[in-house]
C-alpha cells in the first residue's frame, strides 16, 4: 500500500431540520391550535482513530465527506429525526488543521479516540413554541441552522518512542532491521528509504519500544532538497533521537563529524525545538574497522564535535553494541516515564489559582 502522510478533504455537517407550521385538525375539536413539531439536529462529522490504518491514501480518492441532514418537523408535535453522525476512520497519529485558517483543530492519538471536526446544525422550532394568550394561531416557525463546512488538512505523524536521524546510507534501515522485525528496503546506495518505517523492539515484554526510520536528510533539505525534510515531522513526537553516522565511509575524504554538523544545521533550520531534542550519537558499520581503528575514529569524531552526550558504536551485521544500545534506550525511556508521572502528580496536587486561569 502506498504511504501517504498528507491529504486535504472537505467535511460538511448536516443542516438542522426546519420547524413545522401545523394546526390540529380533528372532528369535533374546533380551533385545535398549533401542533407543529421541531426539526431534528443535523449530524456531526467525527474523526475516529483506527490502529489498523497506517496511511492517508484513501483520502486521495474521496475528498468530500458529508453527514446526514436533520429531518423536518411534522404535525401532531412530531419531532424530525436527528441526522446520523458521520465517523471517518483515520490512522492513529493524525493531526487535523483547518486548511483555510491554518488553525490546529486537534490530534487523534489513540485507537477509538474521537475528534469533532464539524458540528451539525441546530434544529428549527415548530409553531407550537410560539403560541401565547395573544397569538393563539401562530404561523411562524424557525429554520434549522446550517451545519459547519470545513476544508481540512490531515497530516499523519507516526507515533514512535525513538527516531533515527542521519544522512542517506548511514545505516538507519539496517539498524531498525537488526533491532526489530521491520524489513525496510536496504541497499548500498543513497535514498533507499522512501517513506518512514516503524519497528517494535522487544515485542511482548515490558521493555518494548517503537523505533522509526525516516528517509535520510541531505544538505539543502530545509530548502526542499531530497526526501528527508518531508518526513522530519515524523520525528516530532519521538522522545529520543539516534543520530547515525557511518564511522567508516567509503570515501576517505568524507568527514563523519562534518556530516553530523550538516544534519544539525538542517534540523535547526527546519525546527529549532526538534534540534534541541535529546540526541545520542551512534557510530554505525563498526564491523568494517578493527578495534584500534574504531577507538581512534571514535576519539577523533567526539573531539571534533565537542560531543558530551552518549556515544555508541554498533554494527547491524555482527550485532555489535546493539544490546548495550537497546538497554540504554529502555533505561532512558523509563526515566522519562518516571519524570512525566512525577510532573503529573505535582500538577494534580497544585491548588487552583483563579488568577492564573
Amino acid at each position: 500500500m502506498k504511504f501517504v502522510d498528507e491529504a486535504t478533504i472537505k467535511v460538511e455537517a448536516g443542516d438542522g431540520g426546519n420547524g413545522c407550521v401545523s394546526f390540529r385538525r380533528e372532528k369535533y375539536i374546533p380551533r385545535g391550535g398549533p401542533d407543529g413539531g421541531d426539526g431534528g439536529d443535523g449530524g456531526s462529522v467525527w474523526l475516529v482513530g483506527d490502529s489498523g490504518l497506517n496511511t492517508l491514501v484513501d483520502f486521495r480518492h474521496r475528498r468530500l465527506h458529508r453527514a446526514e441532514r436533520g429531518q423536518n418537523g411534522m404535525g401532531r408535535q412530531m419531532t424530525g429525526r436527528k441526522g446520523r453522525d458521520l465517523e471517518i476512520p483515520v490512522p492513529v497519529g493524525t493531526r487535523v488543521i483547518d486548511a483555510d485558517t491554518e488553525v490546529l483543530i486537534g490530534e487523534v492519538l489513540a485507537h477509538g479516540e474521537r475528534l469533532l471536526v464539524a458540528q451539525g446544525g441546530q434544529h428549527g422550532l415548530g409553531n407550537v413554541h410560539f403560541k401565547s394568550s395573544t397569538n393563539r394561531a401562530p404561523r411562524q416557525a424557525t429554520q434549522g441552522t446550517p451545519g459547519e463546512r470545513r476544508n481540512l488538512l490531515l497530516e499523519l505523524i507516526v507515533l514512535a518512542d525513538v527516531g533515527l536521524l542521519g544522512l542517506p546510507n548511514a545505516g538507519k534501515s539496517s539498524l531498525i532491521s537488526a533491532m526489530s522485525s521491520a524489513r525496510p528496503k536496504i541497499a548500498d546506495y543513497p535514498f533507499t528509504t522512501l517513506y518512514p518505517n516503524l519497528g517494535v523492539v522487544g515485542p511482548g515484554s515490558d521493555r518494548s519500544f517503537v523505533i522509526a526510520d525516516t528517509p535520510g536528510v541531505i544538505h539543502g533539505a530545509a530548502e526542499g532538497a531530497g526526501l528527508g525534510i518531508q518526513f522530519l515531522k515524523h520525528l516530532s513526537r519521538t522522545r529520543l533521537l539516534l543520530h547515525l553516522v557511518d564511522i567508516a565511509p567509503m570515501d576517505e575524504a568524507t568527514d563523519p563529524a562534518a556530516q553530523v554538523r550538516e544534519i544539525e544545521a538542517e534540523l535547526g533550520r527546519y525546527d529549532p525545538a526538534l534540534a534541541q531534542r535529546e540526541r545520542w550519537l551512534v557510530l554505525s558499520k563498526a564491523d568494517l574497522l578493527d578495534e584500534t581503528a574504531l577507538a581512534e575514529a571514535r576519539a577523533r569524531i567526539v573531539e571534533a564535535l565537542g560531543w558530551d552526550g552518549p556515544v555508541f558504536i554498533v554494527s547491524s551485521v555482527t550485532r555489535q553494541g546493539l544490546k548495550a544500545l537497546e538497554d540504554a534506550i529502555v533505561a532512558h525511556l523509563y526515566r522519562e516515564d518516571e519524570r512525566e508521572r512525577a510532573q503529573q502528580a505535582e500538577a494534580d496536587q497544585t491548588p487552583y489559582d483563579p488568577t492564573q486561569a
